[in-house]
């Protein structure tokens, strides 16, 4: 725990640390002198409220949209019968296997002749459903019993209504741990937004502050900037695990079948 929270520490800590502190020897990891400067300096060097937009646009339309079609294939996969189910699962479970940097290149071809190169819809659309998160929430839904849904269509009830106000109340602990996957997935994606994004202002923050880091003409004697960036990357991830950590610990009886 300690080795894998050390790093995390010094450089929340550092972030709030004067340029003195930071290059002290032997280092100190609690401030003597808590300053703003960093974060007031990052904010003079970068444009961190547009950064900070399309970082959380793109993080929380993927989760949402991800949230949506993975539940709804999901559900099909779990609790309804049509002609191709098990091929479409045997190709979720291929896709699984599949690296993701592989997919770079055929997915930017896609968006190029799709004339999306430079544009938010470059970086939702390839994301907006994963194979991953169809296997979780088909997983999932397998568990729910099939008694239930049956008495509700004996009701009268149709497939949306039944997916929509019975299936997904019993998987929110699902629905929430899919969430912090996605959202952290999205929010930490580095390498596609620098490959389909040539405008600074579509950049996120993570590459918005990976170009800062690199440029000499910025980032020269700017480490408590480059902290209080790398703080400002995380802070949300962490209120996003807070906000949902609570349902990791439900199970689906619990969760709906009292």
């Amino acid at each position: 725990m300690l080795v894998m929270v050390a790093p995390f520490l010094w450089m929340a800590l550092s972030a709030f640390k004067t340029d003195r502190e930071l290059g002290a020897s032997p280092p100190a990891w609690i401030p003597t002198e808590w300053t703003l400067a960093n974060f007031r300096r990052l904010v003079d060097l970068l444009d961190i409220p547009q950064y900070f937009f399309n970082s959380v646009l793109v993080a929380v339309v993927v989760t949402l949209c991800n949230l949506l079609f993975c539940s709804m294939l999901g559900y099909a996969l779990a609790k309804l019968n049509f002609v191709g189910k098990r091929p479409v699962f045997a190709i979720v479970l291929g896709a699984l296997m599949v690296p993701g940097n592989l997919m770079l290149l055929p997915m930017f071809v896609m968006m190029s002749r799709m004339h999306l190169i430079d544009s938010y819809a470059a970086l939702v659309l390839p994301f907006a459903a994963g194979a991953f998160g169809v296997f979780l929430m088909r997983q999932f839904m397998t568990a729910i019993p099939d008694e239930l849904l049956e008495a509700a269509r004996i009701d009268g009830a149709r497939e949306w209504f039944i997916f929509w106000r019975i299936v997904l109340p019993l998987v929110k602990p699902a629905l929430a741990t899919l969430a912090i996957f996605v959202f952290l997935g999205s929010w930490n994606n580095f390498l596609w937004p620098l490959v389909a994004t040539n405008d600074p202002d579509k950049y996120t923050l993570p590459v918005a502050l990976a170009t800062f880091a690199i440029d000499p003409t910025k980032a020269n004697g700017s480490n408590g900037v480059l902290m209080a960036g790398a703080f400002l990357v995380v802070l949300p991830v962490l209120l996003v695990f807070v906000l949902l950590q609570r349902y990791f610990t439900q199970g689906i009886a619990t969760a709906g079948l009292k």
